[in-house]
């Protein structure tokens, strides 16, 4: 199957920003055990693993497609300036991942390519309750 450049494009936006969010999660975590937080360390690395899974979805599809993933320079991991600021943060990150992977999803359906249209509007559910998650969390405590 032949894709759409755009569509491509996309695909490998949303998978760059996956191994980003992974890259944070991750960063995240390590700061948070260091830190003396244990739960919150636990928590975030599931969140990682959260949205690997979402990369490998990803990738699958651009295979699919016939394409190499290729993620491409990830910008750095958002820590602010401790544990408290990781929900902010990462509602921010959440926040972005829903509006990439609606837009993906409509260019998807513009161009009638439904197998994409449906994994971008997954993904879009999915990282829309990533966010509602971490709009209840406050500040960690030990």
């Amino acid at each position: 199957m032949t894709a759409d450049a755009r569509t491509l494009g996309w695909l490998t936006r949303a998978l760059q920003h996956e191994f980003a969010a992974v890259q944070q999660y991750l960063a995240q975590a390590t700061l948070a055990r260091m830190s003396g937080y244990p739960d919150w360390a636990e928590r975030l690395q599931a969140e990682a693993m959260e949205e690997l899974a979402h990369a490998q979805r990803l990738m699958q599809r651009l295979i699919e497609l016939g394409v190499a993933p290729c993620a491409g320079a990830l910008p750095p991991a958002r820590l602010g300036r401790g544990v408290a600021d990781f929900p902010a943060l990462n509602r921010q990150l959440e926040q972005a991942a829903v509006v990439l992977y609606q837009d993906a999803a409509d260019h998807a359906r513009r161009v009638r390519d439904p197998a994409t249209e449906v994994l971008m509007r997954e993904l879009a559910q999915e990282e829309a309750q990533h966010f509602g998650a971490w709009q209840q969390d406050a500040t960690p405590t030990h």
